[in-house]
């Protein structure tokens, strides 16, 4: 019985081990998000159950510029496969060289993300509406600059603790 406790205990205290940004702090090419999303980005996705079956696919169109006060304002347009269209806008502030912390009208309180090398960590509460009812889940969210200016993003989305979801996007600036 103590040998099957013990695997038990090994099992969930690796499982839930979280992967550190640091790790990629020499990974190239750097991202930062403030150069990064400076005028116009389009961004591809789509949003899959904890299954991996595929629930929605979006284009959203951003609009970045920096503030007076040095934040970066992130103005997004969705368009989803279902005809809904959706906007939000990020307040991204740099709390250090490698902290972050920002604020949408759909954010429960404030984001908070780290980025190191070619990624960023990123991690918030989300108002998300769903036919009639509205639910908070929380959203791990994951970026990872490549070459050519390529941004992806992966997010994972849970409910009390358990996985419910994935979004995929896959970002390219826009030509000017």
């Amino acid at each position: 019985m103590k040998f099957f406790l013990s695997i038990i205990t090994v099992f969930l205290l690796t499982g839930c081990s979280t992967v550190d940004v640091r790790d990629y702090r020499d990974n190239v090419p750097a991202f930062n998000i403030f150069e990064y999303f400076q005028g116009g980005t389009t961004g591809w996705g789509i949003v899959q159950d904890r299954k991996g079956k595929l629930l929605r696919q979006f284009v959203v169109k951003i609009d970045g510029n920096i503030s007076e006060s040095g934040e970066l304002i992130l103005d997004e347009d969705f368009v989803w496969s279902d005809g809904e269209i959706q906007k939000r806008i990020w307040t991204i502030s740099s709390d250090g060289e490698h902290i972050l912390s920002g604020t949408a009208d759909d954010v429960v309180g404030k984001a908070s993300g780290e980025s190191y090398g070619n990624a960023l960590n990123w991690k918030y509460y989300l108002d998300v509406k769903v036919d009639d009812s509205t639910y908070t889940l929380y959203l791990d969210d994951w970026m990872f600059l490549q070459p050519d200016n390529i941004l992806i993003n992966k997010t994972a989305m849970s409910k009390f603790g358990f996985h419910v979801g994935d979004i995929t996007i896959v970002f390219n600036k826009t030509k000017q």
